[in-house]
């Protein structure tokens, strides 16, 4: 028998009892279906991680306070930072901006919310892509004079005042104290490490003098450090950190600063977006796996309904090769179409938690890659050949006398 044959009896099989092949494939589409969901939400995961990285600034470093295993180490100071402007030592720094970090209560009219809280100096802009729907940045008189003046982000101003635009010149209150929104940062959208939508900021002076408990006036959270290009970002760490262990009086003790690049972060980044990709990959082939083993149960109830079957081939001359490549073709039909099904199942979650992340405001675009598909497709076809072998072959190996005479 040719293969053309075999594989029109093995259609005419299945769809002789439609019900039981359908329940069949389900663990197969299921599983595909998952599996192609599963990759393409760690994909759209990744991209949307090193979209928020790559956004935070161009060749941009973060200079932090390293408290650990480090005696006595100094805090990062406004005159560090203003060190690390100087172009005479430090030619590969564009700029450095310092800022502070805290949270806040920010209300008007009975409406309130707690927001993040950025103390920034007119440098920020400069190391950071700050884009304003309304307004602008503060200017070095404001900075200077602690003015009571504040940006806010887009959610913070709907929760505030139903919208988020006309706002500029409004006053709201941030820590009981009455400020002026002279600024709105446009909408971001919610991301893996929050929103600027959630934050304000308002001037580093102001924020250490009047809005932070406990902050120590020049002492800073951390330092924005941008290359002057892509090429310079290491000569930029190299000049940060000789220029801190300078100021810090740092000989040959560790250091009480780190600095991270936005090339670690990105490393970071994909090393666990990949690992969670291939967990979810793998949780999502457990399914598969139970939708082979399904398939194996059924093809062993076909082999047994089909004994005389089988023993009427063989006594007229059918092959073992031939028994068994008919219960193969079946088990691997099964197999692939339902790996077709769960491909465009898999498509459809995908866009379902697409729309869904959509809806809440967060950065999530699921990415169907064709990879994804040619893996779910092969392993859905090596399901079926592997569970198909062993019904296949006890198919095979009835003698034809013995199955004629089973009822």
């Amino acid at each position: 028998m040719n293969f053309g044959a075999s594989l029109l009896e093995a259609l005419e099989s299945l769809s002789s009892n439609k019900v039981r092949t359908g329940l069949t494939m389900l663990g197969i589409i299921i599983g595909v279906g998952a599996v192609i969901a599963m990759l393409a939400i760690g994909a759209g995961t990744e991209q949307a991680i090193v979209g928020e990285i790559e956004g935070i600034g161009t060749n941009l470093l973060f200079v932090r306070t390293n408290n650990e295993d480090v005696t006595n180490p100094r805090p990062l100071t406004l005159q560090d930072a203003e060190a690390l402007n100087d172009p005479v030592f430090a030619p590969s720094i564009a700029a450095a901006a310092p800022i502070v970090q805290g949270q806040a209560e920010v209300t008007y009219a009975g409406q309130g919310t707690t927001a993040s809280l950025v103390g920034v100096t007119e440098d920020y802009i400069k190391v950071q892509n700050v884009e304003l729907s309304e307004g602008e940045f503060f200017s070095s008189v404001q900075i200077n004079g602690i003015a009571s003046a504040v940006i806010l982000g887009a959610n913070v101003a709907e929760e505030l005042f139903g919208r988020s635009d006309g706002l500029v010149g409004e006053t709201v209150r941030v820590g009981g104290q009455p400020f002026r929104v002279i600024a709105l940062l446009k909408k971001e959208g919610g991301s893996q490490f929050g929103s600027g939508d959630d934050q304000i900021m308002v001037p580093l002076t102001t924020a250490q003098a009047r809005l932070i408990p406990g902050a120590v006036k020049n002492e800073v959270s951390m330092i924005y450090v941008s290359a002057i290009t892509s090429d310079a970002v290491v000569a930029a760490e190299n000049e940060a950190a000789l220029i801190l262990r300078d100021r810090h009086n740092i000989k040959l003790a560790e250091d009480d600063f780190s600095i991270m690049s936005q090339e670690m972060f990105l490393d970071m980044a994909s090393t666990v977006t990949g690992v969670f990709t291939v967990f979810l990959g793998g949780v999502a082939g457990i399914s598969l796996l139970v939708g082979g083993i399904g398939i194996m149960n059924i093809m062993l109830v076909s082999v047994t309904e089909r004994t005389k079957e089988i023993g009427l081939r063989k006594a007229v001359g059918a092959k073992r090769k031939d028994i068994m490549t008919q219960f193969l073709i079946e088990s691997s039909l099964l197999s692939l179409l339902g790996g077709a099904i769960g491909i465009v199942l898999g498509w459809l979650l995908a866009l379902g938690v697409g729309k869904i992340a959509e809806a809440s405001d967060f950065l999530l675009d699921p990415i169907i890659t064709l990879n994804a598909v040619l893996l779910a497709t092969l392993f859905s076809a090596a399901v079926g050949l592997f569970f198909g072998i062993y019904p296949a072959s006890r198919a095979a190996q009835l003698e034809p006398i013995e199955a004629l005479r089973s009822d």
